[in-house]
């Protein structure tokens, strides 16, 4: 079962980072797609719903609706396949924030 606090890997496309379950935002009705609850406890084996991940190191993301094939993710725990999904919503951090190489700036 997965709950609050959950640290796996996030395998997505050809990136492999571990990921923190933050918040679980909803769970949802496998065949309807209609919400069943809001903020559940645990999410456990059959159940589908919506979760909001935070990856350790920054990652490579789209949404499943602009990109597909950077928009599936497999999480797995001791080489173990735990979830799947796809990915409704990115959270950008703003790309000006990172360190400058040197290589970088020679090119300027």
């Amino acid at each position: 079962q997965i709950g609050n606090g959950y640290a796996p890997v996030l395998d997505c496309h050809t990136s492999h980072i571990a990921v923190k379950f933050a918040e679980l935002v909803t769970k949802i009705d496998r065949r309807s797609g209609k919400e069943l609850e809001k903020e559940p406890k645990f999410l456990k084996n059959g159940d589908a719903g919506m979760v909001k991940m935070i990856p350790t190191k920054p990652m490579v993301v789209e949404t499943f609706s602009e990109y597909p094939p950077l928009g599936r993710f497999a999480v797995r725990d001791m080489r173990q396949t735990v979830a799947v999904g796809v990915i409704k919503n990115v959270e950008k951090k703003d790309p000006t924030g990172a360190k400058v190489t040197k290589a970088a700036a020679k090119k300027k």
